[in-house]
């Protein structure tokens, strides 16, 4: 029996968590949830879904769900997360990244969903595409020595007329909009998923935009443990790049379009010390599907999700120091402990 997906906050990124439930096999769109009756009838004409509410608790009381995918601004993530665990009527709860708008709310999301039994996922689809999988079984097995430095990027050139609060949550400061939540999130999970540990010094540079009031462009280094550096930029001020570069003792691997690659063949490149040179190629994903696919799997197998919440806990500690490290102008030291 296919389990029962409901979305709340059916906007643009909605559409790709709907597509997901609609392939895989092992699911199916049974509710959605927002607070616009013309975006609900939108969405739920596109997607043929039949059960449409303006509230939240509504919706879970009256419909059977097992996995809620949180498709809201970043600022509502917490507040739906921990009231639907309260719920008990949900099994899962799949939340758009950041999982949160800072390390506190994170806590209290865990605390909520850890206390009522249910599956807490944060929903970095990268870490479900099989050139991901695949480049870290790699560097896990040596193949280009010990990883010393880690570069990536997430950035866009969005027209400088469209930096403003009302275009786009992206650039509104009350909506926790900027370049760090919504790229800088990426590369800084990224980064701790290759090092295998968490950083202890963060140092972050950005410039705040005048009308969005939010980081637009952040160029950040992160220290972990082991000599392994990371520098990671991010931006909506220059031209798109979504990239990363590993540099290990022995070689180098690379990938382009890391993040951003739905239905598009991808390419791991490896260079060896020795000269060998390979690319490892892999066919178009849709990686919103296999990000669904591991959901089920975790619910009906028992196994532990890709991205335990602990794992996401740490990645607002880094959000939560880049943000301070910019602004106070100095590196942020963090207790890894």
């Amino acid at each position: 029996m296919a389990l029962r997906v409901g979305i709340v906050g059916v906007g643009g990124i909605a559409h790709c968590h709907g597509r997901a439930a609609r392939e895989a096999p092992e699911a199916e769109l049974a509710a959605i949830c927002d607070v616009s009756e013309e975006s609900l009838d939108r969405f739920g004409e596109t997607f043929g879904v039949s059960c449409r509410h303006t509230d939240l608790e509504r919706m879970l009381r009256e419909e059977e769900i097992d996995i809620l995918s949180v498709c809201t601004w970043g600022d509502s993530h917490a507040d739906i997360a921990v009231r639907a665990a309260r719920t008990g009527r949900v099994r899962a709860i799949l939340c758009e990244k950041p999982i949160s708008s800072t390390a506190a709310e994170c806590e209290a999301m865990i605390e909520a969903t850890r206390e009522h039994g249910v599956l807490l996922a944060e929903a970095f689809k990268f870490r479900h595409h099989p050139c991901h999988l695949r480049a870290k079984e790699l560097i896990e097995a040596g193949e280009i020595g010990q990883v010393k430095l880690i570069r990536n990027t997430f950035t866009a050139a969005v027209d400088p007329g469209n930096l403003r609060p009302d275009y786009n949550w992206r650039f509104n400061r009350d909506k926790r909009g900027g370049a760090t939540y919504d790229l800088g999130c990426y590369c800084i999970h990224h980064a701790r998923f290759i090092a295998g540990s968490e950083p202890y010094l963060v140092h972050a540079r950005g410039h705040y935009g005048q009308r969005s009031r939010v980081p637009e462009s952040v160029l950040a280094q992160f220290e972990f443990p082991g000599e392994i550096s990371a520098q990671c930029a991010f931006s909506f001020r220059f031209h798109s790049s979504q990239e990363f570069e590993v540099f290990g003792t022995d070689g180098y691997m690379r990938m382009d379009m890391a993040w951003n690659n739905e239905d598009h063949p991808v390419a791991l490149e490896i260079r060896k010390n020795d000269g060998e040179e390979r690319t490892i190629r892999f066919a178009p994903v849709f990686q919103f599907t296999e990000q669904l696919r591991h959901v089920c799997d975790c619910l009906e197998s028992g196994r532990p999700h890709r991205i335990p919440p602990e794992n996401s806990l740490g990645n607002m500690r880094v959000i939560d120091a880049v943000h301070a490290s910019i602004d106070a102008g100095h590196p942020v030291v963090l207790n890894t402990a």
